[in-house]
């Protein structure tokens, strides 16, 4: 059996981070995770072939070569993949599809040959098994969770990493946390499901042995949802790996609020190499998060929690969210001062969007407010529901927002409060960062930022300001300005 493994393209969005990649000749963020554990359940004995179309075309004669093609996607990939269905229709392959996109709308694919619903180690077996028999059917889903201690090691061999900027490995599934907007539970469980330490270890050391090195994002989400196995157990693994193997990785991941609230943990983490944290703040307006659930949030003073985590030696990237039911009129500058004061640089700043199945797009569909569905992404102004505020309101106060926090003098403004916050790591890893490509970085960021754009005065302020106040961080300064170009690219088109 040949199985074409097929990741349809993502548009460019905040996280695609294509602008930032040209500066460090790389194609994607990472290779498709999902798609290479199924690459490893499937069996040994077939042929297998990878076609992420972020770094590459598909090419008719890979759909001719397959028996099977297996397509996994996020909601954001939709017109992508409607198009990779069209392909493969149009050539006969037979199509599995499954993953986020599929789960969660499976109405819309009934063209799909078999959709492999929800995660696939309790469900792929399954479908292998019928079709070994000639038994195969439309549609295969559970309402289990799957034990990932039994996960295979995705299959690396199918990736060519110099595309790459960095790699995604899985320590837990679930969040303890069940916010309204938020389909992680509805996914993945509110009880967060953990591997053991030996095979952390050995999907670290997997990834070594491939000759890469860099940043290796852990794709959970909410990777301290299990504090107590992470500190007595897994964090004390990495630290000693990551010493034996001389800090090969940097790593990163996404944590609630409450990491702030613990110093050993922040600390440990920091020891094994993490140095950047995603953390859905939301927003500062108390009534809004308690609309949405987001109690882990409230009653705490979120600017020090921010603090904390920067102060341990975490960057914090934050998510913020305008559109609530609850938001006043006011909520568009008090998320600019929020943001501008508490050194998050990298803040993803969007509309409020309902996914299907979440608990708030059933409350939204009860209350006949629904328009369409989300396109997955949720800085392209695409509401998908009808707004409590006005929505003409609701559009300029979001496109005022977006053009404030990353025009260069703010931006460049909050880099350097973040700066001032951030503990870099010890000694002996200050080096790390400087790699052959990261100095290339650095050359055509001088002459992209640094001569061509119109912010080359806050570029060049910023690195003086840097080498002279906190030359340790010279590397944080050119990969931020970088960030915050492709950030102005992605919300420059939506601002024209």
């Amino acid at each position: 059996m040949k199985a074409l493994l097929i990741y349809p393209e993502f548009p460019d969005t905040f996280w695609s981070f294509r602008y930032a990649l040209k500066f460090i000749n790389r194609k994607a963020s990472s290779p498709p995770l999902g798609l290479l554990t199924i690459a490893a359940i499937l069996p040994e004995a077939w042929d297998k072939r990878l076609v992420d179309m972020n770094v590459e075309k598909l090419d008719d004669k890979d759909l001719r070569w397959a028996d099977l093609v297996f397509i996994s996607a996020m909601s954001i990939q939709r017109e992508s993949v409607k198009n990779v269905i069209a392909r493969c229709k149009s050539i006969g392959v037979k199509i599995v599809a499954g993953g986020p996109l599929f789960t969660t709308s499976y109405e819309e694919f009934n063209t799909v040959d078999y959709l492999v619903m929800n995660e696939a180690e309790i469900t792929l077996p399954n479908f292998l098994s019928d079709l070994e028999n000639g038994e195969a059917v439309h549609f295969y889903t559970t309402d289990q969770w799957a034990d990932i201690r039994h996960t295979p090691i995705p299959l690396w061999e199918l990736v060519n990493f110099k595309r790459y900027a960095s790699v995604n490995i899985q320590y837990s599934r679930g969040c303890p946390f069940n916010c309204e907007f938020c389909d992680i539970t509805l996914l993945c469980g509110r009880t967060p499901r953990t591997k053991d330490k030996d095979q952390v270890i050995n999907e670290l050391e997997s990834v070594y042995a491939t000759g890469f090195r860099g940043q290796v994002f852990f794709v959970d989400d909410n990777f301290i949802g299990n504090k107590k196995k992470l500190k007595e157990e897994i964090l004390p693994a990495v630290i000693n790996w990551t010493k034996m193997r001389k800090h090969p990785f940097t790593f990163n991941t996404q944590a609630s609020i409450e990491l702030a609230d613990h110093k050993d943990l922040m600390d440990m983490m920091v020891r094994a190499g993490f140095d950047v944290v995603f953390v859905g703040i939301e927003t500062p307006h108390e009534q809004s998060l308690a609309e949405c659930g987001k109690f882990q949030n409230r009653n705490r003073d979120l600017i020090d929690s921010v603090r904390n985590i920067q102060k341990s030696g975490l960057e914090v990237q934050g998510g913020f969210i305008v559109g609530f039911d609850n938001d006043p009129p006011t909520i568009f500058d008090t998320q600019i001062k929020f943001i501008q004061k508490s050194g998050v640089a990298t803040a993803m700043i969007g509309i409020l969007m309902a996914l299907p199945r979440t608990q708030l797009y059933e409350r939204l569909k009860t209350e006949h407010r629904l328009l369409k569905e989300s396109t997955g992404n949720n800085t392209d102004l695409s509401i998908n529901f009808i707004p409590t505020m006005d929505y003409d309101l609701l559009i300029s106060g979001y496109k005022k927002v977006i053009s404030t926090l990353y025009a260069p003098k703010h931006y460049y403004e909050r880099v350097r409060t973040f700066m001032r916050q951030y503990t870099p790591p010890g000694k002996k890893r200050r080096g790390f960062r400087f790699r052959p490509h990261y100095f290339s970085a650095f050359f055509r960021s001088v002459v992209v930022l640094g001569i061509i754009e119109k912010e080359r005065f806050f570029y060049w302020r910023l690195l003086f300001w840097t080498m002279f106040s906190r030359p340790r961080l010279i590397t944080q300064a050119v990969t931020l300005s970088i960030y915050g170009f492709h950030f102005r690219k992605i919300y420059q088109k939506r601002l024209d």
